[in-house]
C-alpha cells in the first residue's frame, strides 16, 4: 500500500534536533513516500548529522537557507530546480527566532529592533519562503507552518506571541491569494515540546506546566510524533479544500477555559 504522500516532493526548514517537530515531519514524509528537501541555518553541518538518521539519509540534501537573506532566497528555487526537478509539491515552515531580550518577562523593554527580528523570521519569512519556491508550485501544493496559539499572552513568550500571530495572520492571507493557483496555507498549532526552540525562552517549564493541569488528553513534551502527524496529514491529498485552517495538535487544552 502506497503513503499519503507517494510521488510527492516537499522542502522541510528548521530540522535541527531529533526531538524537533519538523525532525519527525521528515520522517514521516519518507515513510509516507516523500521525496524531501531540507535546509538549515545556521549550522547546515549539524541538519546534515540529524539527516543521516532519516529513514532514507542518501537521498536528502541540506541546503543553507537564512529566510531573512535575499540573497539566499533569489537562488533557493535554482537549488531546489537541481535536487528535485521542475515541481515543488509542498513547504514545511518550521522557523522562529527572537532575540533574548525579547523572551522571558522583558515585554515592556524590548526594543524595536529586536521586535523587528522576530517578526522577520518567524512570521515574514512564511510569505517569503513560499514566494522563492512559488515557481516549482505551478501544479498547486501545500504550505505547512507552526505555531503556538496565539490567541493568548504566555508566560515568558513575550514578542514571540505577537509574531506567532504575525505568522497566523499571515498565513490566511497567503491562503487569500494563493487560492486561485490550488495552494493551501494551514498551520499546525502544537502544544509546547522539549525542542531547541523551547529551551531558549527563559522559564519555559512553567509555560509547560499548564499543560499538566488543562490538557484533555495526557501530554508528552517528549514526544514530536503526533505534531509531525498533523503536517504530513495537510501536506497530503487528503484535505483538498482545507485553506487559512490552524490544527491544534495541543491534546485539546486550547478548548478548556480552566
Amino acid at each position: 500500500m502506497s503513503g499519503i504522500l507517494e510521488g510527492k516532493r516537499i522542502l522541510i526548514t528548521g530540522v535541527l534536533m531529533e526531538s524537533s517537530i519538523a525532525f519527525h515531519a521528515a520522517k514521516l514524509a519518507q515513510e509516507q513516500g516523500a521525496e524531501i528537501i531540507l535546509t538549515a541555518w545556521p549550522r547546515p553541518t549539524l541538519t546534515e548529522r540529524i539527516a543521516k538518521k532519516l529513514p532514507k539519509p542518501e537521498n536528502v540534501k541540506v541546503l543553507e537557507l537564512d529566510v531573512s537573506n535575499d540573497e539566499h532566497l533569489a537562488r533557493l528555487e535554482g537549488q531546489v530546480r537541481e535536487q528535485l526537478g521542475d515541481r515543488l509539491d509542498g513547504i514545511v515552515h518550521s522557523i522562529g527566532f527572537a532575540p533574548q531580550d525579547a523572551l522571558g518577562g522583558n515585554f515592556l523593554n524590548t526594543p524595536f529592533e529586536s521586535v523587528a527580528t522576530a517578526m522577520h523570521v518567524s512570521a515574514f519569512s512564511l510569505k517569503s519562503l513560499t514566494m522563492a519556491l512559488l515557481p516549482l508550485m505551478s501544479e498547486g501544493g501545500s504550505v505547512v507552518g507552526l505555531t503556538f496559539d496565539a490567541q493568548y499572552a504566555w508566560p515568558q513568550y513575550d514578542w514571540m506571541g505577537p509574531a506567532k500571530a504575525a505568522l497566523e495572520a499571515t498565513s490566511r492571507y497567503m491562503a487569500r491569494d494563493l487560492g486561485k493557483q490550488k495552494i493551501r496555507c494551514n498551520l499546525i498549532s502544537a502544544g509546547p515540546l522539549g525542542s531547541m526552540a523551547a529551551k531558549s525562552i527563559p522559564g519555559f517549564d512553567g509555560l509547560a506546566s499548564v499543560w499538566d493541569t488543562r490538557s484533555p488528553l495526557t501530554w508528552d513534551l517528549a514526544d514530536p510524533e503526533p505534531a509531525g502527524r498533523g503536517i504530513v496529514a495537510l501536506l497530503s491529498d487528503w484535505f483538498p479544500m482545507t485553506t487559512g485552517e490552524i490544527i491544534h495538535v495541543d491534546g485539546g487544552l486550547h478548548a478548556i477555559g480552566a
